[in-house]
């Protein structure tokens, strides 16, 4: 059974393995491969209005932050990002924090949910988050500087949560 939860501090030392796998191969997060334990924590832990933690056999397989998109008169459409630990994917997790994250942001009075950076190459998570709702609204040419492709698309993916 999976348990999705708010994450604390105690948590960051799995959290950081699970992102730290992910950036280091430079094709889903535009982060640096190198980027610090430091800043990790200062991005995924600080900045977030809440970051969760998808628990599975009292291990974090999966995680994701919920923040305002953009401040001020922008903060009514939240931003998320989520990843999976290697073992877990395939698994459902993603799709688990996807409908967990789209619950919290009502519950925080969110109007909207967009992703700002989902790699066009990254066909497993554009094709889950289509089913999850979302729909691509813009397509950024030679965005994201893929590890191993060089220069491909970026797409923005957006989904309407209010009912006015």
């Amino acid at each position: 059974m999976m348990v999705i939860q708010k994450a604390e501090e105690a948590d960051f030392e799995q959290i950081w393995t699970i992102l730290q796998e992910v950036f280091q191969k430079g094709d889903t997060y535009a982060f640096s491969p190198d980027i610090t334990r430091e800043e990790v924590f200062h991005i995924w832990m600080e900045v977030p209005l809440d970051t969760y933690v998808a628990i599975e056999n009292d291990l974090i397989v999966g995680t994701y932050f919920l923040k305002p998109n953009q401040p001020s008169l922008g903060s009514h459409v939240c931003n998320v990002g989520y990843t999976v630990s290697a073992q877990a994917r395939g698994k459902g997790v993603g799709r688990l924090m996807c409908e967990h994250s789209l619950n919290e942001a009502k519950a925080y009075g969110f109007k909207a949910m967009q992703y700002n950076c989902v790699v066009s190459t990254n066909q497993v998570a554009v094709e889950l988050w289509k089913k999850c709702g979302f729909e691509i609204v813009g397509t950024i040419p030679k965005a994201f500087n893929h590890k191993e492709q060089g220069l491909v698309d970026a797409f923005v993916m957006y989904q309407w949560l209010s009912q006015g």
